[in-house]
């Protein structure tokens, strides 16, 4: 947590009624908020640490031709545990699943750090995934149930200030630990970390409100969730074949993936419907076009500029840090009547900064103007994302708390695999494939300038179509999702 969010918290606690103990830090919360920052700022430095460490993994198994699958299969894993956690903590508490995504996550670390080959260090992310899916879900189930609704803003803002400290030095500890000792022990080191947080929060979990649904799990949203994630997988190793054979797979995941979405997420997400289903809808289309953008960043501006892997990589620094900013300003109170127009200005300076970034092609341009761009992009998808997390808890019906984050969750993810996924085809459509791999892992050949700006100009473009989305966020009313 930042500096700037305990002194609102300690502000917040000498003015708060007495019945709810003050703010995220007061008495009756403390111990539970900084088990839950502790846990996410596990996971970001897992995140950074092992995209870091992941290469020297790859090389040493001899896997380099499954590289991509070791990310894909998190991600793909994650889908469905995503939706199997959202009914269960409606059904009994987020406690359990987050307890069983922890062990989960654990084990899969164990698992990744102890690979032979590559395709078990595949098969670790996968459970990886897993876990990650139900830790996710179940923390925001939390953060609905246990912090009355006056703090919400804050403790999700708090999620964003988690991930900035882990960015920063995580890929410096890993790869200083790659390199002098083994890539394993950025797997195996983690989850060592996680019992303290542990400790220190369960005894406020276990006075959290047990769901009053009950009852036996919908089979037919985990078959729905296991569609989804098949679905998703097929297309991932379709993706990877540029052979004509490889339409089999693309056709067979896009007909489990299409029809499942549909089902699984709100009704009328797709078509923007007021409330509920235009939040569910936003969440992925804000983090999909700010990923697909910041992807092609470092190859922009190795391959076009010059520059070293480590320099472009500074160059993003910056909106991780004014992602926390943005989080922390969506969080005052007295902002709260205007949460709608801050995520609707989110998308538009998202749109801006990434309608900027190509001007780094033209001659005389400096490359510090991405580092601008991408402070700029990193404060507007601030805005947003602890927002829309903010609206689906106060959107949904009681009880429903789970699946509605659950949805947040899934859309964010397949939001990133498909407009990712649209900025590769345009870069390999417009010559960007000409990229080579040089000796040491940089491009050695210059991609056309088309190739990047098509990327770019359809990423804002998608952002400018969320700020419409951003005006329909509000409802009379709350949608039940099951």
């Amino acid at each position: 947590m930042t500096s700037t969010d305990s002194i609102s918290a300690a502000s917040e606690a000498a003015t708060a009624p007495p019945g709810e103990a003050g703010g995220v830090l007061g008495s009756r919360y403390r111990a539970l908020t900084l088990g839950i920052i502790s846990v996410v700022s596990l996971i970001a430095f897992e995140a950074s640490a092992i995209t870091t460490a992941m290469p020297f993994a790859a090389r040493a198994l001899g896997g380099v031709g499954l590289y991509a699958f070791a990310f894909s299969a998190y991600f793909t894993a994650s889908l469905f545990s995503m939706s199997v956690a959202g009914q269960w903590s409606d059904r009994s508490g987020p406690l359990g699943p987050l307890f069983t995504g922890i062990a989960t996550f654990g084990a899969g670390l164990v698992l990744a750090g102890s690979a032979q080959q590559m395709w078990m260090l595949v098969a670790a992310r996968a459970v990886q995934g897993l876990g990650g899916g139900f830790v996710v879900v179940s923390l925001y189930v939390v953060v609905g149930r246990a912090y009355p609704e006056r703090l919400r803003a804050k403790i999700l803002a708090a999620f964003s200030a988690a991930w900035v400290v882990p960015v920063l030095v995580g890929p410096v500890i890993a790869g200083s630990v790659a390199e002098q000792l083994s890539w394993r022990w950025v797997f195996l080191a983690i989850p060592v970390l996680i019992l303290l947080p542990l400790a220190v929060m369960l005894p406020a979990l276990r006075t959290l409100p047990r769901a009053e649904a009950g009852g036996a799990p919908d089979r037919r949203r985990i078959a729905l969730a296991l569609a989804v994630a098949v679905g998703a997988g097929l297309l991932q190793y379709a993706g990877q074949d540029r052979e004509w054979l490889a339409l089999v797979p693309a056709v067979a995941g896009l007909a489990l993936l299409a029809p499942s979405i549909a089902r699984l997420l709100p009704k009328g997400t797709f078509r923007a419907v007021r409330g509920l289903p235009s939040v569910v809808l936003l969440r992925g289309v804000t983090v999909g076009a700010f990923l697909a953008s910041e992807s092609f960043i470092p190859l922009m501006l190795v391959s076009e500029r010059g520059m070293s892997a480590t320099a472009a990589g500074l160059s993003l620094t910056g909106g991780g840090l004014t992602w926390s900013l943005g989080a922390y300003t969506q969080s005052r109170s007295r902002l709260e009547p205007y949460r709608q127009r801050l995520m609707c200005l989110g998308l538009v300076l998202m749109a801006v900064a990434i309608a900027i970034v190509p001007l780094v092609l033209l001659d005389g341009a400096p490359v510090w103007l991405v580092a601008v761009s991408w402070i700029i992009a990193g404060y507007g998808i601030g805005l947003n994302v602890s927002s829309s997390a903010v609206l689906a808890l106060e959107l949904s019906p009681a009880g429903e708390e789970g699946v509605s984050s659950a949805a947040l969750q899934v859309s964010e993810a397949l939001g990133n695999i498909v407009l990712v996924g649209v900025a590769g085809v345009l870069f390999g459509a417009f010559g960007g494939g000409t990229v080579g791999e040089g000796a040491h892992g940089a491009p050695d050949a210059a991609a056309p300038h088309s190739a990047f700006g098509a990327v770019y100009v359809a990423m804002a473009a998608v952002a400018l179509t969320g700020a419409v989305v951003a005006t329909r966020l509000r409802a009379k009313g709350r949608v039940r999702l099951a």
